[in-house]
Parts: structure tokens; sequence; C-alpha cells
């Protein structure tokens, strides 16, 4: 795997080679990360010779992007000797922000967008500590001084947000 996940169980070594080789192509919005990274990459089953299905669910239902990442995932894999590739859309399980990676997290950051704050099983048993702040902290100083100006911004996964700091604008991805 690209981010050094595990592949699904049951993956012959060519499906994990072919999912490695589709979960590199860049999110088509996001090209700072790969579709592995951004966890929406679910899998990949050789169905015959030449033939595979690739699963990819979308970060939300009807989320334009989807087309681009099933052309770039069908032309990569189709220059990798792969005639015949189908990618078919998940929607359950659904994706959520929990499936981006720390790799993929910390790329956000670095590009100057506030990853999503891990949601996950917080606060279930076990699960570790609940975070005591809720606060956005700012990609740009470190502050979590933030306010928002928009729920929106560039993309409908992301708000844009201001750090009162350092006063510089910042897109933050939206928790789902």
């Amino acid at each position: 795997m690209v981010t050094g996940t595990a592949a699904p169980a049951g993956m012959t070594a060519l499906e994990e080679e072919l999912n490695r080789l589709a979960g590199s192509v860049p999110d088509p919005e996001l090209p700072v990360l790969t579709l592995e990274e951004l966890g929406v990459m679910r899998g990949v089953q050789v169905t015959g010779p030449g033939r595979v299905e690739v699963r990819l669910t979308p970060t939300y239902t009807g989320c334009p992007a989807i087309e681009a990442m099933s052309s770039d995932i069908e032309r990569v894999l189709n220059e990798h000797g792969i005639p015949d590739v189908t990618v078919v859309t998940v929607l359950s399980p659904a994706w959520s922000t929990d499936d981006i990676s720390a790799e993929g997290r910390r790329k956000l950051a670095e590009f100057g967008i506030a990853p999503p704050r891990p949601q996950g099983a917080a606060g279930a048993p076990g699960s570790g500590p609940v975070p005591v702040s809720l606060a956005i902290r700012c990609p740009h100083c470190g502050s979590t001084e933030t306010e928002l100006l928009s729920r929106f911004s560039s993309t409908a996964c992301k708000a844009l947000r201001r750090c009162i700091a350092c006063r510089e604008p910042f897109d933050h991805f939206k928790e789902l």
C-alpha cells in the first residue's frame, strides 16, 4: 500500500499491486493527497484475465470528483497492462474523515489545509482520551484562535477559516 496500511484480507499479490497503483492516484480536488491517503480506496479484485474491479467510496454522495477519480484509476491501470477496468462506487460503509491516513493529515497541514479532527469512537469505552478542545489549529502558525468565515470553501468538504493570531485565511477539511 502507498501509505503502509494493510491490504484487505484475501487479496492476491497482483490485487495488492493493483490496489497500490490505483491508490497512488492523486485526488483531483486535493492533489497533495493520493486516493489511498484520502481513504476512498476500498479494494481491487481481479475478475478475469486482464479484467479488474476497483471499489471506490466517494467522500460524500454526489461528489463530483468521483468521475475524475474513476477515469484516473482506469488510465493508470490501463497503462500497467490491465485493459478492462471497472470502477464501482461503494456507498456502504460510508466514507468518514477518520479514513484519512496519518500521512494524509500531515500532508493536508503541510499544504496549508487544517486537517479534520479525529471523530471515530472518541469517548467509547477503551477508545483512549477524549479531546478537551474542539479548536481548529491554524496550519500556518499553529494557533487555535481561529474563526469561521464561511461554512463552504473551494469544495463542499472544506470550510473557510481565518487565524486571529496571524490573520491568514485557510481551508479546514470538515469532519464527517
